[in-house]
C-alpha cells in the first residue's frame, strides 16, 4: 500500500457522522436554553425562585410536562412548569401553538388545493423535515368536514336577486358497480352585487324530485328576494322553480341553447348558424331581437334546416328574460358562464379520485373546494353594481341632468 492512499485514509471524515454530531449538540443547547428560560418565566410568575421562601410570594410550583417543540434545529423536548394558583403562560408556548396551527392549516389548504395525500406528505417532508402520515390528513378532513357541514346548513342572510343553478355528475360505487351520482350547486349575486356561494347538496339525478329537494333546503335557509333565476333547461329544474321560487323569472342559458341548436346544424354550418344566434343576442332591446330571430328562422328553413329553426321559434324566448333587466347587468345574467367556470373546478379536484366509495364523500369533497373558492377574492369584489336593478329611478335622472 502506498504512502498516498495511507495517508487518504487516515484523513478521511465522515461527514454525516459530523454533521448528526453538531445537529445533536445545537439541538441539546437550544433544549437547554429554553427550558432555562422556562424556569426564569415561572420563577418571576411566582415572584420567587424554586424552593425558595421569602414573603410577597404569589405562587408555588406544581411540577411540569414535556411537551416537544419544531425548531429548524431539530424537535426539542419542553420541560413546561405548572403553577398552583395560575396557568402559565409563555411567548415560546404561544410560537408553538401558531406554528402547529399554521402547520394544520397548510395541510387543510393543499388537500382542498387538489394535491393529492401523497403529495401532501411529500411537501410536508420537504418544508418542515417531518412526514405527514394518510392517517393525520384523514383526521386534518373529519375536522375539515365538520366545518364544511355546518358551512352548506348556514343561514342566507339579505336577499338575491341573480340566483345560477347547475349540477354535475360524479362517478360513485354502488354494491359493486359504478353509477352516477349529481350534485346540485347554486351560486347567486346578492343585493350589494358581491358574489356567493350558496350551497350544494346530493341528487341521485337531475330530476324534478332533486331539484325540488334542492331548492326546498335553499328556501328553508333563507333564501329570498331572487328576481333571475339562470340555467340550462332541465325540465326537472324549471318545473320546481315555478313552485318554490314562483315570483322569479327563468332565463335559459344562452350557451347551452347554441349548442343545442347546433346539433341539428351541419358541420360545415355551425359557423354561420352561430354568426346568426349571436345577432339575436346582440340586439338592443326585446322586441329588436324578437324580429331578428324570426327574419333568421326564415333563413334557417330557407337553407332546409328546418329543425334548427323550429328549435329556435319555439323555445327562443326563454334565453331572451334578460332583456327585462338593466342593460349593465346583460352580459354576466345571458348565460351561466359565472357557475360553470366553478364546476370546472370542483372537477378538476375531484377528478383524481375517480370512483367515489359513497355519495357523502364526494358531496364532502365539492364542499370543500367550493368553501375554499368561497373564501377567496372570488366573493370579496363587487361583481355587479345593483344601483340600476333596485334604484332604475334614479339611475335615469342622472343620466337626464
Amino acid at each position: 500500500m502506498s504512502e498516498g492512499t495511507e495517508m487518504g485514509q487516515v484523513i478521511r471524515i465522515d461527514e454525516a457522522r459530523i454533521r448528526d454530531h453538531l445537529g445533536e449538540m445545537v439541538r441539546g443547547t437550544v433544549e437547554e436554553t429554553l427550558n432555562a428560560m422556562l424556569d426564569a418565566e415561572a420563577d418571576r410568575l411566582c415572584g420567587a425562585a424554586r424552593y425558595e421562601r421569602k414573603e410577597g410570594r404569589q405562587d408555588t410550583r406544581a411540577g411540569s410536562y414535556e411537551r416537544t417543540l419544531q425548531t429548524q434545529a431539530g424537535d426539542v423536548t419542553l420541560k413546561v412548569p405548572k403553577l398552583r394558583r395560575q396557568t402559565f403562560e409563555t411567548a415560546i408556548i404561544e410560537r408553538y401553538r401558531r406554528r402547529e396551527s399554521s402547520v394544520e392549516e397548510a395541510l387543510i389548504e393543499m388537500y382542498l388545493a387538489g394535491i393529492s395525500v401523497r403529495r401532501v406528505e411529500d411537501i410536508t417532508e420537504a418544508l418542515w423535515g417531518t412526514r405527514v402520515s394518510p392517517s393525520t390528513v384523514s383526521n386534518l378532513n373529519k375536522k375539515i368536514y365538520a366545518k364544511i357541514d355546518a358551512w352548506r346548513n348556514r343561514r342566507i342572510e339579505g336577499e338575491h336577486p341573480y340566483l345560477y343553478l347547475d349540477g354535475i355528475v360524479m362517478k360513485r360505487s354502488w354494491a359493486g358497480e359504478v353509477r352516477n351520482v349529481s350534485l346540485l350547486v347554486a351560486s347567486a349575486v346578492n343585493s350589494e352585487g358581491f358574489r356567493e356561494i350558496l350551497g350544494i347538496c346530493e341528487g341521485a339525478k337531475e330530476d324534478k324530485s332533486g331539484w325540488s329537494a334542492f331548492l326546498r333546503h335553499l328556501v328553508d335557509r333563507g333564501l329570498t328576494g331572487v328576481q333571475l333565476i339562470i340555467s340550462d333547461a332541465c325540465r326537472g329544474l324549471t318545473e320546481s322553480v315555478s313552485e318554490y321560487l314562483p315570483q322569479a323569472r327563468w332565463q335559459r342559458c344562452m350557451v347551452h341553447f347554441y349548442r343545442n341548436v347546433f346539433s341539428h346544424v351541419p358541420a360545415t354550418k355551425v359557423r354561420e348558424v352561430s354568426h346568426m344566434l349571436k345577432a339575436i343576442h346582440a340586439q338592443e332591446s326585446r322586441d329588436a331581437a324578437d324580429d331578428k330571430a324570426r327574419v333568421i328562422v326564415e333563413n334557417l328553413r330557407a337553407a332546409r334546416m328546418h329543425k334548427a329553426a323550429d328549435l329556435i321559434e319555439l323555445n327562443v324566448h326563454e334565453t331572451l328574460t334578460y332583456y327585462g333587466f338593466p342593460d349593465i347587468h346583460w352580459q354576466k345574467i345571458r348565460t351561466n358562464n359565472p357557475l360553470e367556470r366553478i364546476m370546472k373546478e370542483i372537477r378538476r379536484r375531484t377528478r383524481v379520485v375517480g370512483a367515489f366509495p359513497d355519495g357523502q364523500s364526494c358531496l364532502n369533497l365539492a364542499a370543500a373546494r367550493l368553501r375554499h373558492i368561497a373564501g377567496t377574492s372570488w366573493s370579496a369584489k363587487c361583481y355587479m353594481n345593483m344601483r340600476p336593478l333596485y334604484q332604475p329611478e334614479t339611475i335615469q335622472t342622472e343620466a337626464v341632468a
